[in-house]
């Protein structure tokens, strides 16, 4: 953990044969023999509190991590300080697989909430390929979905105007934190300023501002000090010109 304001958890909290996320209807189930495996992968819990660093750009980490609570955001950095927000991070997404493959983090990881994250060393990936193809398919699959979330995150900065931008962002958000139920039984409520829209699609925080009241005078957002409701999700698609994730069920490692 690269953060300041992350604790370890000495006793887990959730086993994974209790783990919270598993009986969301996104979520495949495991075979026997995958939750004994993952069960010994995981070695504990991590709480990290909000505003921490996760993981940094350029870090060699030991470890792997699976959101199980909380919000998140990857970005990078440009020398004068410049942040772009890459994507946003919420239960059962995994943490820091780029840093098995590349060597290093090519980006940081900051926590938009205060969080609970499962544990699991990096070295174990091994005998997970070796003996496990079921789960090692899944990580392909995770990283596969990642680049479907890129690719669509990049035409939306490339091709649609600034309140299609938006209105895409905060459906995609909105989707996915429905999908895993950060919603309970109310309106989605996503835990960002203007500033992280404003660095996610590449606008100023001005014309942010602006594209922001136009989403609310349609009622499809409310704005609030704690972020962004979402009151309209189906509208909020509507006008990105986006038909949705259209995601079956999904691998939780």
């Amino acid at each position: 953990m690269s953060g300041q304001n992350g604790r370890a958890v000495a006793s887990r909290q959730y086993p994974c044969e209790n783990c919270p996320l598993r009986p969301l209807p996104v979520f495949r189930d495991f075979e026997k023999q995958e939750l004994a495996f993952i069960s010994k992968f995981k070695k504990g819990e991590l709480a990290v509190d909000k505003g921490a660093t996760v993981l940094v750009e350029g870090s060699h980490s030991a470890h792997l991590y699976t959101v199980l609570s909380g919000w998140a955001f990857r970005y990078k950095l440009l020398q004068d300080g410049r942040r772009q927000i890459l994507n946003y991070l919420m239960p059962g997404d995994l943490i820091g697989l780029q840093g098995s493959v590349m060597g290093e983090m090519q980006h940081s990881v900051e926590a938009l909430s205060p969080m609970l994250l499962c544990v699991f060393e990096r070295e174990s990936l091994h005998e997970l390929y070796r003996n496990h193809p079921g789960l090692a398919y899944d990580i392909t699959w995770i990283a596969s979905r990642e680049e479907r979330m890129l690719d669509e995150n990049l035409l939306s900065l490339g091709r649609r105007s600034a309140i299609e931008r938006a209105a895409y962002l905060i459906a995609f958000i909105g989707s996915r934190a429905k999908v895993v139920g950060l919603n309970g039984k109310q309106s989605v409520q996503i835990p960002i300023t203007q500033q992280h829209i404003a660095d996610t699609l590449g606008l100023s925080l001005v014309h942010t501002n602006k594209t922001i009241r136009k989403l609310m005078d349609k009622k499809l957002i409310v704005w609030r000090d704690g972020g962004c409701e979402v009151t309209d999700n189906e509208r909020l698609k509507q006008l990105a010109g986006w038909e949705g994730l259209g995601e079956a069920r999904r691998p939780l490692i």
